[in-house]
Parts: structure tokens; sequence; C-alpha cells
């Protein structure tokens, strides 16, 4: 959520950024403004009421002592009519706060100045790649087909035990899902993320603080009876670990970790761009999230955008980093890279992980502050999450790419985790 203050001082900015994003805002911030101004005189309304009932509470005793009983009781009749108009004040002050509050959450984050002009995925641009495209044999097949050859993943029995987009994992299929997980979780340990194991689901607050909510209800599984919701990545409760919390300068980077199964209602449309393995609406995942100075967070970025390449290196894939252009960016990102991994039998990348930074939007709405040494006001951090890695694209990825007529090869950097060096 961007700060009133900002809004107020860079009004003209506000706007003309947010059209990067394709995101008219004129109408909402005149709306803050006028709400904000409507707010500040309530309040000096109710201020000055109370000033002067105070005053009048201070000469009632004195009037009665100085035997001026008639002005002592005409001065407590105006202290009983102050305080009515304070209730009064106060009740359509927090109304006015409350509408205030509805459209800050409108707006959307303000790109970053290096995001690209686009209005979708056709215009995002690709700023790094690496690794080889593999050359398949004639009769490869793509990864929906092989985990049926080699009963790696039921997608028949995910239904029949849930529904659409719950597969189950079998044999060497879980023990490859297991392997990357624990190879993910050692790769950014000793990239000095510190590991945590967060609840799967979040209440409405953690929702909001992240930018989940009101934003996407939609896409996340809710259970109604408790008001709590299934979380979509682990960045929610990672993130919300430091909601109303206070740091000192000396903590930052603050660094964590997290593998979490993650639930998404929206698992897309029909066809080949979501078969198989392409779009679930359960999935594993490890989530590396980082709390930063303002003045630091951009080098955390690259940090972490170089972890996410050693990663899809290591595991010998051919990818490319995108930077996403401003109609193809998030509500809350400020710049994001994704990376994707070359699907060699689906001919298509693949997108794998989103590396973004929030800058302080998020962290305006976890309340989330820090202080520097020696001083005594609080600043907002700034917040970056980013997967490292989603698992299913990965397996359908490494799945096709390593098909052999022999079985499908393991990438050396796993095999102590699988213990087996091929499927076959």
């Amino acid at each position: 959520m961007l700060t009133l203050k900002f809004i107020q001082e860079n009004k003209e900015e506000v706007v003309e950024r947010l059209k990067k994003k394709n995101f008219d805002a004129s109408k909402i911030v005149d709306k803050i403004l006028e709400l904000n101004e409507k707010r500040r005189e309530l309040l000096k309304k109710a201020e000055s009421a109370q000033a002067e009932m105070n005053s009048l509470s201070k000469e009632i005793g004195a009037l009665y002592k100085a035997g001026k009983a008639d002005e002592a009781n005409k001065a407590k009749s105006r202290t009983s009519d102050l305080k009515n108009q304070i209730k009064e004040f106060n009740s359509q002050l927090e109304d006015v706060e409350k509408e205030l509050h509805e459209e800050l959450v409108l707006l959307p984050n303000l790109p970053h100045d290096s995001v690209p002009e686009g209005n979708g995925a056709d215009d995002n641009v690709v700023v790094k790649e690496g690794g080889t495209v593999p050359k398949l044999d004639s009769s490869a097949v793509p990864h929906w087909d092989l985990i049926k050859k080699y009963d790696l993943i039921d997608f028949d029995l995910g239904i029949k035990i849930t529904g659409a987009g719950f597969p189950v994992y079998k044999g060497k299929g879980a023990k490859l899902q297991r392997a990357l997980i624990n190879f993910f979780l050692d790769e950014a340990e000793k990239a000095g993320f510190k590991e945590v194991l967060p609840p799967l689901v979040v209440n409405e607050d953690s929702g909001f603080g992240t930018g989940q909510l009101p934003d996407k209800e939609g896409q996340m599984y809710h259970v109604t009876a408790d008001n709590l919701y299934l979380i979509p990545t682990a960045e929610v409760p990672v993130t919300n670990l430091y909601r109303n919390v206070i740091l000192k300068a000396s903590d930052f980077p603050v660094k964590n970790c997290a593998y979490s199964a993650c639930f998404r209602r929206e698992a897309g449309s029909w066809g080949k761009d979501v078969r198989g393995l392409n779009r679930l609406h359960q999935f594993d995942k490890v989530e590396i999230v980082q709390i930063a100075h303002p003045d630091k967070s951009y080098e955390a970025l690259d940090e972490m955008v170089a972890h996410v390449q050693t990663l899809v290196e290591k595991l010998e894939l051919p990818w490319r980093i995108v930077k996403l252009c401003g109609g193809d960016m998030s509500f809350t990102s400020a710049l994001t890279y994704d990376f994707e991994v070359y699907s060699a039998a689906q001919e298509r990348w693949l997108e794998v992980s989103s590396v973004s930074n929030f800058e302080n939007y998020q962290s305006n709405r976890l309340k989330l502050r820090y202080k520097e040494d020696g001083e005594k006001q609080t600043k907002l951090a700034h917040t970056l999450n980013g997967s490292a890695l989603a698992l299913p694209r990965i397996v359908a990825a490494l799945l096709e790419n390593n098909q052999t007529p022999d079985g499908i090869k393991i990438p050396e950097a796993l095999v102590p985790y699988t213990r087996f060096d091929i499927i076959n």
C-alpha cells in the first residue's frame, strides 16, 4: 500500500508512474486527497472541541468556589454539548478513515523506473539466458506421457481423492519431489537463508499484509467457517512473521526460506499450456524471502536473482531471465524478474520462478518498520521474495529434457538426494 504522505507529496508522479501498469489512478488519487482533507478537518474540529471542553472542565470547580453558580452551570451545559459534538466528530472520522483506507488499497505499487512499457507477456524483456537446449530423439514425448510410462504421478487418483489439479506422486516421482525440496532448501541455507516451516493456512490480516487480500480472494481457497485461507505461497506466512515488528538497522538483511505446499484455485483454462504439471491447484515450492534496508533492497534483489540462476544451472536446464513489463507485473511488485526453463518436448518456455522487490508497499500494510542506530523515528523496511524454486514445471522440464531410450537421467547435483541416477 502506498503511503498517504507519498501520495500527498507526489500526486502527479503517482498517476504518471501507474500508467506503466496500465492503471488509471487519477480518480482514486483525487478521492484519496479529498478524503484526507475531510479527515484533517474533522480531526481539527474534534481536537478544538476537546481543548475547549478540557478548559471548561477546569473552570467549573473554580466558578462554583467563587459563588458563580449560574456561570458554572452554563459551562457544565456547554461541556455536555461538546462531549456530544466530539462523539459525532469521532464517528464521522471513523467512517472517513475507513473509506480512505478502502481507496488506498485500490492503488497498485509503483513500478520501478527500469520496468519496460508493455501490456503483457509478449512485451517482457529477456535480460539473460544460459544452458543448452537438448536435441531429443524423434521418439521423445511430453512429460504427461513419461509420468504414465514410468508410473511417477497419477492424476486420476488425485481426481478420485480430491479433484483435478491435485496429483498423487508415486515411487520415484515422490522421491524426486522430496529430493528437489531438500536440494533447494540446502542451497538456500548455503546462501544465508534461515529455514522456517510456516503454517499452511493464514488469517485475513496476513493475507492483507502481503497483498493477497483484497486483490486475490478468488485465487485463494477460503476456509469460511474459520475465515482462514490456504496459502498460495510461503511468501505470505514467512513475510507476516514480521508484521507489526520494529527491526534495528543492524538486523538487515533478514533472510528466510521455507518449503510449503501451495494452493491456488485458478488453475487456468483447458489446453496443452495447462496440461500435466504445467498448472496445478496444489504444488510444492521453496520460497526465499528478504527484508532489507531501503538503500540495499535492489542489491538484495540482484543477489536473489543470482541465487535462482545457480539452481537452474545446477539442474542443467536451459534457462532465461525475463524482466516483466508494466502490464504483466503483479499488483504489489515494484520490479519482477521471471525465470523460465525450456521444456524440450513441449518446445516452449515454462515459468518456474518470480523474484520481486516490493519496496515498502507490503511493509506499509504489515507495519514492518526499522530504526536507524541512535534514532527514535521508525521507517518502513523493504520486502522481497522469490521462488527458489516451484517444483511442477521444473519436474516437467527435467523429465522431458533428460529422456533417453534407456530412461530419464537425473542431473548430477540431484543424485545424492534421489539416491538413483536414472528413472527406468
